[in-house]
């Protein structure tokens, strides 16, 4: 599903990455933990096509089978928005919108048909437990019922991988709790593959492989 080779990353002479290699099959529920600073972040956001790799003549990033550093700004746009989904620490809903309509931008900006897009957004509510929320803004949820909406966002487009950065960092323990179980129950009913960076450790034990990065590349899994 994802593989990367030689991956290196510099904000000015911080040399951020040091040459990452890992490899994440379909289906699979990785976690990536280490210390502040370690590039956990980095790694994220770049394997999610956020940022970019420095450019080295051996270094590959494929995804679901497509080479990403060969795509062009309106044919990554694109790819990111069809194929990737990310839910982030704080659930970065738009406030001025209710659950329903946050959910439904992704499908929007995909030009899916409107009718189409509503209706799969209810359904996924409606699973995460949210039916009667669905016309409520974010200011009018709890935490936890934010973090699920930015979790239906997410799954909107049917998504192959999912990306999340701390995705329970900003909950309680019992609403975390809650969001890691979904996490594991998506994956066995939907497919999705589910990279994670975490400080749970309870979350990182409980995926499939644990990958710890210290400063700047991965040292075990």
């Amino acid at each position: 599903m994802i593989t990367a080779k030689n991956l290196h990353k510099y904000y000015d002479s911080l040399h951020v990455l040091k040459g990452v290699d890992l490899h994440i099959k379909k289906g699979e529920i990785v976690s990536i933990v280490g210390a502040s600073g370690a590039g956990k972040t980095t790694l994220l956001q770049i394997l999610g096509t956020l940022d970019e790799p420095a450019k080295q003549n051996n270094t590959v990033l494929e995804i679901n089978g497509t080479s990403i550093l060969n795509l062009k700004d309106k044919e990554l746009s694109k790819f990111r928005n069809q194929h990737l989904g990310f839910i982030f620490q704080f659930h970065q809903l738009l406030p001025e919108f209710t659950a329903l309509e946050n959910v439904c931008i992704p499908g929007f900006i995909a030009n899916r048909d409107k009718k189409e897009v509503e209706t799969e957004a209810k359904k996924l509510l409606s699973y995460l437990g949210l039916a009667e929320r669905t016309h409520h803004k974010p200011s009018e949820l709890s935490g936890g019922e934010q973090q699920r909406v930015a979790v239906a966002r997410a799954l909107i487009n049917k998504p192959a991988v999912i990306f999340a950065d701390e995705p329970s960092g900003n909950l309680d323990t019992h609403t975390a709790e809650n969001l890691h179980e979904l996490f594991f129950k998506l994956r066995d009913e939907f497919g999705q593959t589910f990279v994670i960076v975490t400080h749970n450790e309870e979350l990182a034990n409980m995926a499939d492989r644990k990958l710890t990065m210290v400063d700047g590349n991965i040292v075990s899994s």
